[in-house]
């Protein structure tokens, strides 16, 4: 399940911290980009995968680059291929939250809360430890609270 941490000084040290999504996705993710990333491209921007580098436009099927897609899309691409690593959630939309919130593993940061209304189980982690919450005003008041 993902990992949420609420402030960057929870995050361990030996952990990476990446606040620039779509840098990352330019300079280490579009490497890794294979057929497990179309699933992730059309369920967030309506777009199809035709080769590493392009996508097909769920607008009007035109072939765009594939730094194109949304941030929101690149920072759940970034998480999907580097599980290992702590990504910035700032950008991501509900689509892309939503999808997120299902992985079986990663990491994530967000000072705020951002929360998609039907969330699934997730770990949080600060400094006091880590715990399993299931419910979106549980995660909610955990976000806002003052631990």
């Amino acid at each position: 399940m993902i990992t949420i941490f609420k402030n960057k000084q929870d995050i361990p040290q030996n952990m990476e911290y990446i606040e620039l999504n779509d840098l990352y996705f330019v300079q280490n993710t579009v490497s890794k980009i294979d057929e497990r990333a179309d699933k992730i491209i059309e369920c967030i921007d309506g777009a199809r995968l035709v080769s590493k580098y392009k996508i097909s436009s769920g607008f009007n099927d035109v072939v765009l680059d594939i730094d194109k897609l949304s941030s929101g899309c690149k920072t759940v691409l970034n998480v999907f291929y580097y599980p290992e690593k702590v990504f910035c959630l700032k950008e991501c939309g509900n689509n892309a939250l939503n999808l997120l919130y299902g992985f079986d593993k990663g990491y994530v940061c967000s000072e705020y809360a951002m929360i998609p209304l039907d969330m699934q189980s997730v770990m949080v982690q600060n400094l006091n430890g880590r715990k399993i919450i299931s419910d979106y005003e549980d995660l909610k008041e955990w976000w806002e609270g003052e631990e």
